[in-house]
């Protein structure tokens, strides 16, 4: 979605400008650090999260989703995730799946490495 009235700004259009569908905007481009920062297992923890919440299985099947991922694993794990048009959405039913909820891994934005704590706290 973009806002094509070109005397808008930002804060007067809702951050809908922030949102818009670029492949090489900022918001995908920080995603894909985030994702590309991850470690192998995390990804493949990420890609089979994914899966789980946009119903390929439930969670007596988490090891064979989690297999699964791992197989399939590249190193377009990132452009792969953010081509799921409802991914938020999948991690957000996978975290209640596993009883919790999206709200408690929301961290403040930071600059520097990706913090793994959401990760891997669901799996400790």
């Amino acid at each position: 979605m973009t806002d094509t009235d070109t005397s808008s700004n930002a804060s007067d259009d809702a951050m809908l400008s922030v949102l818009e569908d670029d492949r090489d905007g900022p918001v995908q481009n920080e995603l894909k650090s985030i994702i590309r920062g991850l470690n192998e297992d995390e990804q493949i923890d990420l890609v089979a999260l994914a899966w789980l919440g946009r119903g390929d299985g439930d969670l007596a099947d988490w090891d064979d989703l989690r297999a699964e991922a791992a197989r399939a694993h590249n190193k377009r794990t990132a452009e792969y995730l953010l081509g799921m048009p409802t991914l938020g959405d999948d991690l957000e039913e996978a975290l209640a799946q596993f009883g919790h909820s999206a709200e408690e891994f929301e961290q403040p934005l930071r600059r520097g490495p990706p913090c793994r704590t959401a990760i891997t706290k669901i799996f400790l």
